[in-house]
């Protein structure tokens, strides 16, 4: 075991919906440490420019590199979209910088069912057309089709989930045009695996349904295994979540995403 492998994993998003991420990390890698940053002050980044979130995105990581994190996780589609190669660049050798986008993108363009792969997400998502260019890329033969699923997100946080009210609004976005014939479906949005069943059974077994949760959990499970970063040490400090502005609220929702009790500490990045 190196120096570095006691060292716990950074994960950050604009408010708490990457808690879906950091509970599948925790799933998957029950041996590490998670430090897991929501910065609701800001949210959402969808509707923020780049150059607003990469600043945001920064600071975070400053945060996270002065906790030790050998790993930083951007739990954000949107930060993953524009902040990744900036983050890499400052980050430098710090510690490694992981993605939502490019674990997806990399299992889905190379176990496709037939290569005709639809994308739902927010308006900023699909707007960016990141995971299309991303994956044609990979694999200029794929016929990818994008559709913004806006009410989901809000549907979500408002608990509307496994009920007539959101199966009806699932049923309304996954039935439209775009999607028709698809054989693969990817998540892209943090907020969506705790719909991933509701999604499952609306296309009964028709479609294969990608979770970007699970896809940067394994990703993040490789690269440390390899890099004999893996935590052995069984004392283990305790996990810590951050949020740049606390309400009563965000800490219900976030033991409604994280799927457990989750203690949410206020720390204000900007004063």
């Amino acid at each position: 075991m190196t120096s570095r492998a006691s060292n716990p994993v950074g994960i950050f998003d604009s408010g708490i919906g990457g808690l879906t991420v950091a509970h599948e990390i925790k799933r998957q890698l029950p041996g590490e440490q998670i430090i897991y940053f929501g910065d609701t002050a800001h949210l959402p980044y969808g509707d923020k420019s780049a150059a607003a979130v990469q600043a945001y995105s920064i600071k975070i990581a400053d945060l996270l590199l002065q906790r030790g994190c050998k790993v930083i996780v951007i739990a954000c589609n949107t930060a993953s979209a524009v902040s990744t190669e900036l983050l890499k660049e400052y980050v430098a050798s710090r510690a490694r910088v992981i993605n939502v986008i490019d674990p997806m993108v990399e299992k889905v363009s190379q176990n496709t069912k037939d290569g005709r792969i639809g994308v739902i997400g927010t308006k900023g998502t699909i707007l960016s057309s990141v995971y299309r260019l991303k994956l044609k890329n990979k694999d200029s033969l794929l016929h990818v089709r994008e559709l913004a699923t806006p009410l989901l997100v809000p549907m979500i946080e408002e608990g509307f989930i496994h009920n007539r009210i959101s199966g009806e609004i699932i049923e309304t976005y996954l039935s439209n045009p775009v999607l028709k014939n698809i054989s693969d479906l990817i998540l892209g949005c943090t907020h969506y695996p705790l719909i991933k069943k509701d999604i499952e059974n609306y296309y009964k077994g028709a479609v294969v349904v990608h979770d970007s949760s699970v896809e940067t959990a394994r990703y993040l499970a490789a690269y440390l295994n390899e890099n004999n970063l893996c935590n052995s040490n069984p004392e283990r400090p305790d996990d810590h979540f951050y949020v740049s502005d606390y309400t009563d609220d965000f800490e219900r929702s976030a033991n409604h995403f994280f799927g457990e009790r989750v203690i949410l500490e206020e720390y204000k990045l900007w004063e």
